[in-house]
């Protein structure tokens, strides 16, 4: 099958937007959907790549499209097909990219799902072989049952391939999560999983399904390129999906029983009496099908506004890699994704929380993570604990993923992270007033040498050298800082209270100030 055969086919609607003739006559090895800004990796030469554009934004637009586009010619893509439904139209930054490049690019209508491309490929390559090259009638039969049966993926993976001799398959996620595995099969880390799928070395085809996060997205990979035929693994993919879709509606209803245990935790429904709200949270646990006893781990987790579900998804991926038990992952009132689980659970969280944000890389999932609950009645201290910890995530790691332990906000730096940025704000800027003012000369210096003077342990001779002044203009400067702020720096609350309103100082210009000195025993005290 040639890229101008699929344009052609008047079913699937697509709209030609940028190919030179030549490129039109290249023939299709096979399909692969990805939304990663650099899908290099995951594409194959020939493969038609399918994106819901979801890795673009006009704020930089040319940048990411030069940049996903450069990562398809690199692999040898045949063609891009952009879905419309995200943006409302392919962009023109996108098409202009696959010009300059020499990337065919078509645009997929709203409605049409992408699996009807990739069936439309694969029946069209594979539809004229022989039987044996398929599915044998009985096991598609039969996996159908065990699909309308709830069964799991390991038994429709195992049904699907057993008539084949000596068959490695799994069956992982988006995040290198082992779902099911051939029997035999070697076990695979998350990491090496990851390698697995994206180095190429055998056959990967994602499984499609409804309503399912890209976190906990399945992938069908065999290690053996001539495991099995293609159309056989596309149709054991579209089996697998239904699995997936099935059991995501059972999370679902999973999810609805932890959102309950969250609103007790989070003061909702606990009611004045402390022992009938201890009684609610643990028949909540029990619902979870958490123990009554503990110990137990707090997670929560966020990934910003208008992102809703994303962070709830990367949470259950994450706890799904943590632990093989019980656990309870929902939202609590504000929308905020937590969970509770085991407290043994939570040591693997920050290993595992790298691949899990990788999914969606333009997605910062930001994490945290409280003291480990000895029972019920302490679970509302963790999650508080948790929120903090989440809150210093996001201040100290905007931009990038970061899952934060409330136990490594161990100094004044770090532990004033988790308060809001604009409660910081207002604390500085009412402790220290008038010095914030860093347009005019005078308050800057003096701010300089109030923040070099706390650096150096509160010793004149050392804030002297380090600011290159004399020991009396040390003096005076510290004077003044004292006047305007209204404290006395001989105090030790109030030198306290003047370094964490220094530290506070978010979004405000900060005066550079000099390396601190070595100590020298012969310094002079203050």
């Amino acid at each position: 099958m040639h890229v101008e055969n699929l344009l052609e086919d008047e079913s699937l609607g697509l709209r030609l937007l940028w190919a030179d003739d030549p490129l039109l006559r290249r023939e299709i090895s096979g399909v692969t959907a990805t939304d990663l800004e650099d899908p290099a990796r995951f594409v194959r030469p020939g493969e038609v790549v399918l994106s819901g554009l979801v890795w673009w934004t006009p704020e930089d637009g040319q940048a990411r499209a030069e940049r996903f586009v450069a990562a398809l010619k690199t692999a040898g893509a045949a063609v891009l097909l952009a879905g419309e439904e995200t943006h409302g139209s392919v962009p023109a930054d996108l098409v202009e990219a696959c010009g300059r490049h020499g990337v065919p690019v078509a645009a997929v209508p709203v409605h049409i799902m992408f699996r009807a491309i990739t069936d439309t490929v694969y029946l069209r390559q594979w539809g004229e072989l022989s039987r044996h090259h398929a599915l044998p009638g009985n096991v598609r039969a039969r996996l159908s049952r065990l699909v309308a049966q709830g069964a799991g993926p390991d038994l429709i993976l195992a049904t699907a391939l057993a008539h084949l001799d000596r068959s490695t398959a799994y069956v992982l996620t988006s995040a290198g999560r082992t779902v099911a595995a051939t029997e035999g099969a070697t076990t695979v880390t998350a990491h090496e999983a990851v390698a697995l799928m994206g180095e190429g070395t055998g056959v990967t085809v994602p499984v499609e399904a409804d309503a399912v996060s890209p976190y906990g997205r399945w992938h069908l990979h065999l290690p053996g390129p001539d495991d099995a035929p293609p159309r056989m693994l596309h149709e054991i993919a579209a089996i697998l999906g239904r699995c997936q879709e099935s059991r995501a509606r059972h999370r679902a209803a999973e999810h609805q029983v932890a959102d309950e245990l969250g609103a007790l935790l989070a003061g909702a429904g606990a009611g004045n009496d402390p022992g009938r709200g201890t009684a609610a949270v643990e028949g909540a646990l029990h619902r979870c099908g958490l123990s009554a006893e503990g110990p137990y781990g707090v997670v929560v987790a966020g990934t910003g506004a208008g992102r809703d579900g994303l962070a709830e998804g990367a949470l259950a991926e994450a706890v799904a890699h943590a632990t093989t038990g019980p656990g309870a992952v929902g939202r609590l009132p504000d929308g905020t994704a937590f969970a509770v689980v085991p407290a043994a659970a939570t040591a693997a969280l920050a290993e595992i929380w790298p691949l899990v944000a990788a999914c969606e890389p333009l997605v910062p999932v930001h994490g945290g993570t409280g003291s480990p609950a000895a029972g019920p009645r302490e679970l509302a201290g963790a999650l508080a604990e948790a929120r903090y910890a989440l809150g210093s995530a996001r201040t100290t790691q905007p931009d990038a993923s970061a899952l934060t332990d409330i136990a490594s906000l161990t100094g004044l730096d770090t532990l004033l992270t988790g308060i809001p940025a604009d409660v910081r704000t207002a604390y500085s800027r009412t402790v220290l007033g008038p010095l914030l003012d860093t347009g005019n000369a005078s308050f800057a210096a003096l701010l300089q040498t109030l923040e070099t003077f706390l650096a150096c342990d509160c010793s004149w001779a050392r804030t002297a050298e380090a600011m290159h002044l004399h020991v009396n203009s040390v003096h005076y400067r510290i004077g003044r800082v004292e006047h305007f702020t209204g404290r006395d720096l001989a105090r030790l609350s109030d030198r306290l209270d003047l370094r964490a309103a220094l530290l506070c100082r978010t979004d405000l210009p900060r005066p550079a100030t000099r390396d601190r000195p070595a100590r020298s025993s012969k310094a002079r005290a203050r």
